[in-house]
């Protein structure tokens, strides 16, 4: 049996500089609309700019042989590209059901002992890795989980892996959620857990991270410590991010939260996360880090891939670190999706997550 995808046609909007963000994820074209078909599908090359400098453009991108055989049936799979709207109540279910699979999958690779409290008064999860070894446990590391500010996708998927491969405990900040309670509240949540960890542990034994909104949020913490003139963490770890809700790079007029398939409003007038950003000035040195002062900030590293729409994001801000004198590391896999590093099933979320503890591991032994 072939499991190899076949190359697939897309059609990429690419946005001129002067357009703003991209519409939420979750907006559709009004209407009925219904999934692009096979016999409705670009065949061949194309690119157009138009007069305002706008690119439509299609292309034929085929799987790529530089992956994984399990990511490549990732990359290859279709999702429709039109359909309705997707409530925040479906999303939060959905959302909430998946990371219920995604903690039994991880688990069963990464057995640890889970626990839900509260730390300065907010809801967190603490993960601590079987065989937490002695020398280990006057650390600590500090994850702000990913999903788009409005659902926890990532508060199992981001600590359980890291727990196990680091064997340092993981706090989970389970911070306020927008659209009821926009930005700053998650900033001010994470950062009271991490002055309240300052009690038990030294600076130099905290490592912040977090992937998506979670690694926006990381680079917003990190913003508001050097504001407070709170002490540093010894590292802070990036994972799809970014750290400027003015301007949009490429990537996010590109994918989708799967890459070249599923559903992609062409960019409009609205914030990228404008639920989350509300009326906030999208230029606030704290919402928008590459606006403040970075000089000073830990050794950081970035990871995002080749598919994903927040790729410009992390790639941008990555810039601005190494601009600022930051020992800042990036990393770009080929191809993958935004975050594919919460799939337990492909080798390359494996090496990720690998990756990543790694990196804090040495921090923290400094």
């Amino acid at each position: 049996m072939n499991l190899k995808p076949r190359p697939a046609v897309f059609v990429l909007l690419l946005a001129s500089a002067a357009l703003a963000a991209q519409q939420p994820a979750e907006s559709h074209p009004a209407g009925d609309p219904h999934p692009t078909t096979a016999a409705e599908a670009p065949a061949r090359d194309s690119s157009f700019i138009d007069a305002q400098g706008t690119a439509h453009v299609t292309r034929v991108v085929p799987v790529p042989a530089t992956i994984s055989t399990q990511a490549q049936l990732v990359v290859g799979h279709a999702a429709p590209d039109q359909g309705p709207p997707e409530s925040l109540a479906q999303r939060r279910a959905g959302t909430d059901a998946y990371t219920a699979r995604a903690r039994a999958a991880w688990s069963r690779l990464c057995p640890n002992e889970l626990v839900e409290d509260k730390i300065a008064g907010v809801p967190v999860r603490i993960v601590t890795p079987e065989g937490l070894p002695d020398g280990n446990r006057d650390k600590v590391l500090l994850n702000l989980h990913g999903g788009g500010f409005n659902s926890d996708s990532g508060s199992y998927t981001e600590s359980i892996p890291i727990a196990s491969y680091t064997k340092i405990k993981v706090v989970a900040v389970l911070y306020r959620l927008a659209p009821e309670n926009p930005f700053p509240a998650a900033v001010d949540d994470s950062v009271a857990v991490y002055k309240e960890l300052l009690k038990t542990y030294k600076p130099e034994h905290i490592v912040i991270y977090g992937t998506s909104a979670g690694a926006i949020l990381t680079a917003e913490v990190a913003a508001k410590l050097k504001q407070l003139g709170l002490p540093m963490p010894a590292a802070l770890g990036i994972f799809s991010g970014l750290g400027d809700f003015a301007r949009d790079g490429d990537s996010i007029a590109m994918y989708g939260l799967r890459g070249l398939t599923g559903h992609l409003d062409p960019p409009g007038v609205t914030p990228h996360l404008s639920e989350y950003v509300a009326k906030t000035d999208p230029k606030d040195p704290i919402l928008s880090p590459i606006y403040s002062e970075l000089r000073g900030l830990p050794p950081t590293l970035f990871v995002t891939s080749g598919r994903d729409l927040l790729l410009s994001g992390t790639v941008n801000l990555h810039r601005a670190y190494l601009n600022a004198g930051v020992d800042a590391r990036l990393v770009v896999y080929d191809a993958l999706p935004h975050a594919f590093w919460y799939d337990p099933m492909l080798p390359e979320a494996q090496e990720a997550n690998h990756l990543m503890a790694d990196f804090f591991v040495k921090q923290l032994g400094k």
